[in-house]
């Protein structure tokens, strides 16, 4: 059977789901977004997904006109007529909707019926399956985060050709290398993709909040490490402290937790302890071997 998706309240075949030429989302790249993953066909974090969305909806002037506990109900049967045994990738996303005069219409923007869709996609096990085998390969970009007083970092949002041009100027030097993006002052922010962690005499690290997106799996590693006895702190981070760190890490829905090989041609220890320790109790949680998911 073909996916369903929803648009606006209405399940559609996936294959028909599309935006208007004249939506503010494709004119100006006015979109908000989040990503969920499932476990055993569950959505994960679901809630907190949910929240970040409505975050960025309030913080960008798109509203979504829809309950949460209604967007939750289209969310799982959704789940449950595309699984199809399969883990799932859930996408949420909103636009300002059409603008009436790129249309040939006497209104602007905002004027209409903001848009609102859901879609899914089998969690892409291949995609991912090197960062798990042989660990990430990062390379310091070049091209800097869009600071973060133009759009606040808190926002997951597709307005990112700064995040393609990064990634293609990686590709360009190794194909299978990222960029690590840094900021206006020089310092580690994220991947396009991911939070960036770094790990030194015991101590997990993260850039400040304020540099970077919110991620659900950032938030879920604060807790194990919590859990775990493991110190975990917020601060600014040079490229230099990044590739002399005991170990690196990348954290990102889709595969959770990454161990970084290498940035910049520099190895660093990999896989490493502290990571390994992590996804060992991140897996436990969950009750599915995530690691041995891409390995399969």
């Amino acid at each position: 059977m073909e996916p369903l998706a929803l648009i606006n309240g209405e399940f559609i075949p996936q294959s028909r789901a599309s935006l208007a030429l004249n939506d503010a989302g494709f004119v100006f790249g006015a979109t908000i977004t989040d990503l969920c993953r499932t476990f055993n066909q569950k959505l994960y974090r679901w809630p907190d997904h949910l929240a970040r969305f409505r975050q960025s909806s309030g913080m960008t002037y798109i509203p979504v006109p829809y309950s949460d506990e209604q967007i939750t109900a289209w969310a799982n049967r959704l789940v449950a007529r595309n699984a199809a045994g399969r883990e799932l990738i859930l996408v949420l996303f909103a636009t300002p909707g059409p603008i009436g005069h790129y249309g040939g219409r006497a209104s602007g923007v905002g004027d209409g019926q903001p848009t609102f869709g859901m879609h899914t996609f089998p969690l892409p096990f291949d995609r991912y399956r090197g960062l798990i085998e042989i660990g990430a390969a990062l390379t310091i970009s070049p091209i800097r985060h869009v600071p973060g007083e133009c759009v606040d970092r808190r926002i997951k949002q597709r307005s990112r050709m700064h995040c393609w041009l990064a990634d293609a100027w990686a590709r360009a030097q190794a194909p299978d290398a990222q960029a690590l993006l840094l900021d206006g002052a020089g310092f580690v922010t994220e991947t396009a993709a991911a939070n960036f962690l770094l790990v030194k005499n015991g101590v997990v690290v993260s850039p400040p909040h304020e540099s970077i997106l919110n991620g659900i799996s950032l938030g879920v590693l604060e807790e194990l490490c919590r859990r775990l006895g493991i110190a975990m702190v917020y601060g600014l981070i040079s490229p230099t402290e990044a590739m002399i760190a005991d170990e690196a890490m990348l954290s990102s829905t889709p595969y959770c937790l990454a161990g970084v090989r290498s940035i910049d041609g520099v190895n660093l220890r990999w896989p490493g302890p502290v990571m390994q320790r992590l996804i060992d109790a991140w897996s436990a949680d969950v009750g599915v071997d995530i690691h041995g998911q891409f390995l399969v």
